[in-house]
């Protein structure tokens, strides 16, 4: 069986005064994360987490401790919370809901120093399959979240050299040209 891999990393340092204490608990669990002064380096080794676990205590907390109600983090979690059992001590978090992606950009529209955030990530697998490699760079700004994967970049490619499948686009050789006639 073949395991895949999303090794991503996060390129700026996000200072901890432009993070809720809630979009700080949540992020701290989806990535690997190194202190970088007055704020943390996110990354994952190998994939962004989906699936977090806290207490509901912690979460409470969080969620009090600066509420942002029209953030992405808030508003997911207020979801969750209201789905389970009031006496849940333990909670688990499914983040294949939403994206981290937005949990970046509710930082970056409340930032006073960040005014985008690049997101690197390479795709790898435990097998060699063709599926397995490959990588992505994002985009994220107040207004915007923008990416693209080098299968993008290949579409891209080939439209730039005609290959493509459009009808715009330039000579296309679906077939190659038979040799000539040897006979002639």
């Amino acid at each position: 069986m073949a395991d895949y891999f999303e090794q991503t990393v996060i390129q700026q340092t996000i200072p901890d005064a432009d993070m809720t204490p809630l979009e700080r608990l949540l992020l701290l669990r989806i990535f690997g994360c190194e202190r970088d002064h007055d704020g943390w380096y996110f990354f994952a080794e190998e994939s962004p987490s989906t699936m977090i676990f806290a207490t509901r205590a912690e979460l409470e907390a969080a969620l009090g401790a600066a509420p942002d109600p029209d953030s992405t983090a808030h508003r997911h979690v207020v979801e969750q919370l209201a789905e389970l059992d009031p006496h849940d001590t333990e909670v688990e978090l499914d983040l294949s809901g939403t994206s981290w992606e937005f949990f970046f950009q509710d930082i970056v529209k409340r930032s006073k120093t960040l005014r985008y955030l690049s997101v690197v990530a390479a795709f790898t697998c435990s097998k060699m399959r063709p599926d397995g490699f490959g990588g992505m760079a994002i985009l994220i700004t107040p207004d915007t979240i923008i990416g693209k994967s080098t299968n993008d970049l290949i579409e891209d490619f080939l439209a730039e050299a005609g290959l493509d499948d459009s009808d715009e686009a330039g000579p296309k050789r679906s077939h190659p040209t038979p040799p000539p006639d040897q006979g002639e």
